[in-house]
């Protein structure tokens, strides 16, 4: 090799511009090769992340499709801790494909939604199975009563509710019901009930007569019967006090 002395300014620009572009070649091999071997783990791991992601809100989907369920039901008539009324169990519910369930409290109720909304999706799922988890604006799940219905006042009627309208009539006299003050969010794991009943309970009727009710399906029949037998007696049955009663459920 000719000291560097010897060689001419031409001869060293060439031999530097070869050198610059030998490097750079160098440079872009080892990037190549370097994407080429992360480009799997990376692919590996978005993987892993979207399943994840995917199996929390599907799961998140379901507690929030039930909570807006239990939170529209009561909240159309004034029912529960939040309102002014108890309901009276067993009731029929209608699910969004229409078909019907009995249920005995509520957390029959909450079993039977989530069994429902695990086979057949919820409201924030779409046909191609993309999820809006993150959408305030949710459509709530179309969950309504057979009627009629039985509730149970603060002063101890038991009203019987035969109509959509009636229910929601309920909710007016009520009033001063806190739902404007709490969201569905987390309804669920709320107090649903401020009582349940003790049974046996003593039903007196608006004609004075009285009956014993040994669980909540007697009680409903007995008032059935009393009002199929008595269709032009106004007025409302009452619960007859002292009564025992179990602590609010949640």
């Amino acid at each position: 090799m000719q000291p560097l002395r010897h060689l001419g300014l031409p001869n060293l620009a060439n031999a530097f511009q070869k050198l610059t572009f030998n490097f750079f070649k160098i440079h872009i091999t080892m990037l190549k090769s370097l994407k080429l071997f992360l480009l799997p783990l990376v692919a590996m791991a978005a993987l892993i992340i979207a399943c994840n992601k995917t199996d929390d809100t599907t799961t998140a989907t379901v507690d929030e499709a039930i909570d807006q369920s239990l939170y529209s039901i009561q909240e159309r008539g004034g029912l529960g801790t939040y309102g002014c009324y108890e309901l009276v169990f067993p009731v029929t519910i209608t699910l969004p494909d229409s078909s019907t369930v009995e249920v005995n409290s509520y957390d029959e109720l909450k079993t039977a939604l989530r069994t429902w909304f695990e086979a057949n999706g919820t409201p924030q799922q779409n046909h191609n199975g993309h999820n809006h988890h993150n959408n305030h604006n949710h459509v709530r799940p179309n969950i309504n009563f057979v009627f009629p219905i039985s509730v149970i006042s603060q002063d101890g009627a038991v009203i019987t509710v035969a109509t959509v309208a009636e229910l929601e009539a309920l909710r007016v006299e009520c009033g001063g019901s806190t739902f404007g003050n709490h969201g569905w969010q987390g309804h669920g794991n709320h107090g649903l009930s401020c009582f349940d009943l003790v049974f046996p309970i003593t039903i007196q009727f608006p004609d004075s007569t009285t009956a014993e009710a040994t669980d909540r399906q007697n009680m409903r029949n007995l008032i059935h019967t009393w009002r199929e037998n008595n269709p032009g007696v106004t007025g409302r049955p009452q619960i007859v006090f002292p009564i025992t009663v179990q602590n609010c459920i949640s």
